[in-house]
């Protein structure tokens, strides 16, 4: 059927392009002529588009589109929904069900369960609600954003960057860096309250309805956002919100938020968006607060959000952070105090003196933390903070090291072996000093020295990053 589907598609296509190189041909007879040309051309265009996207389903449950979802869900794997379906149990249940999966998608009948809530630290304080879909639902859901993206995307902003593809936060950054460069060191930068609970469903569903014609599809989308959620075995009804955790998400707050980068490209607006992440760059701060204030207002009347007012601010670059940077003067960038906080908050739960573990496994996590974090810093002014930050790691780890030695003689057997004399061992051995101030002395520097970690692999972030540096 998707196959039928898609070679009368094309067979249509054709026919619309003989349409349009002979109207294109009659264009030169006169101005009225090419008036006439103009709008069969828009009236082919859409109709081409109507004909493109009245039947997506269809391409939806082709073959291959769902073989690709499947492994795109495999590979990212995640946890099980409210079913307890895993992943890896999924190849089973589509060889059992999978036809009447897809009758259900053709039929429009196909209605998904509730996501599993699940509550996560978010790295500013509190939790931020994940909702998880079984692994079935996700299937669907891939295998609807691969059909929808080629669609949607192109019509995106091109200073839209979150959760695109070739698109990524460090190009947002080079982007929002030009404008400071420009002499706009002013930052407008506003924050969507609980941006994901709050996306009102008939807004996004006519958002949704300008791409897609074919009306399975669209009630299909409207069961995913309704599914509801389930709160300790009881479901609770959504009427509001799309829910984190669905391959279908980012790409549905996209397409509603595309609406807020018309609006400031009409306006004439520099501007960089992240998800909902959206900074404006201006050159005083009296046009910020007037850009500011006419945002707020048409983010509630036209798109039913809410800015929460004590995280949104009119400020100079330097002042705020963006996507874990902070700009600076001239178009530097530097990172954010917050993000060097939560770094130091990851590494003090992974060098926890009381885990219990080998020295070497702990710099294995920790070298599996600091280079994905020095990596995507990378762009960052911060030799200085790095190397103060190994020096701080560095003290910790012997720490871990002086504790596990547990008893006086044990440290003293362990330094004099790194080669700290007799005298100089038995002096730190026996101090009555904490485990923190014994890592501190030069008899721990001596025997654990920048090369002495080198040896047991942990990871430099002054030097990785270096190694980066032109």
């Amino acid at each position: 059927m998707g196959v039928e589907h898609q070679q009368g598609t094309w067979t249509q296509l054709k026919l619309f392009e003989q349409e349009g190189s002979v109207c294109h041909g009659a264009s030169g007879e006169g101005g009225t002529g090419a008036a006439a040309c103009e709008e069969g051309q828009a009236t082919t265009a859409l109709n081409r588009e109507r004909a493109l996207t009245s039947k997506l389903m269809e391409r939806v449950c082709e073959r291959e589109n769902l073989n690709r979802a499947y492994k795109r869900v495999k590979s990212n794997k995640g946890a099980p929904g409210i079913d307890g379906m895993t992943v890896g149990e999924l190849y089973g249940w589509i060889k059992e069900h999978g036809e009447g999966l897809k009758a259900s998608l053709l039929d429009g009948s196909y209605e998904p369960d509730p996501v599993k809530a699940v509550e996560i630290p978010k790295p500013s304080g509190g939790t931020r609600e994940l909702g998880i879909p079984t692994v079935v639902d996700r299937l669907v859901q891939q295998a609807i954003l691969q059909v929808l993206d080629p669609i949607i995307d192109p019509t995106f902003s091109e200073s839209s960057y979150g959760f695109r593809r070739g698109r990524n936060a460090h190009q947002a950054l080079k982007q929002a860096a030009e404008y400071v460069e420009e002499g706009r060191a002013v930052v407008v930068d506003f924050d969507i309250a609980k941006f994901f609970d709050r996306v009102n469903h008939d807004v996004l569903m006519a958002r949704v309805a300008r791409h897609v014609k074919d009306k399975r599809l669209l009630r299909i989308i409207r069961r995913l956002l309704e599914a509801g959620v389930m709160h300790s075995g009881v479901r609770v009804r959504r009427y509001e919100g799309t829910p984190q955790g669905g391959p279908l998400s980012p790409l549905l707050a996209n397409l509603l938020l595309d609406d807020l980068d018309k609006e400031l490209e009409n306006r004439g607006h520099r501007f960089c968006r992240y998800a909902d992440d959206c900074n404006i760059y201006v050159r005083t701060i009296r046009a910020g607060e007037r850009v500011m204030a006419s945002m707020v207002r048409f983010l509630e009347e036209r798109l039913h959000l809410r800015v929460n007012p004590d995280k949104s601010a009119v400020a100079y670059v330097e002042e705020r952070q963006f996507l874990g940077y902070r700009l600076l003067r001239g178009g530097r960038l530097g990172i954010a105090p917050r993000s060097v906080a939560r770094a130091k908050q990851r590494i003090r739960a992974i060098t926890r003196r009381n885990r219990g573990i080998s020295l070497t496994r702990m710099i294995r996590e920790l070298n599996a933390f600091v280079s994905g974090w020095v990596t995507y810093f990378r762009y960052a002014a911060c030799k200085m903070a790095l190397q103060r930050l190994d020096e701080w790691i560095r003290r910790k780890l012997r720490c871990v090291r002086l504790k596990q030695c547990k008893r006086p003689k044990a440290i003293y057997a362990f330094l004099t072996r790194l080669g700290v004399p007799g005298w100089s061992a038995r002096e730190l051995a026996g101090t009555g000093a904490g485990w923190w101030r014994k890592a501190r002395t030069p008899q721990a520097h001596q025997a654990m020295s920048t090369a002495w970690f080198r040896d047991q692999g942990l990871v430099s972030l002054s030097v990785r990053y270096a190694a980066f540096q032109p």
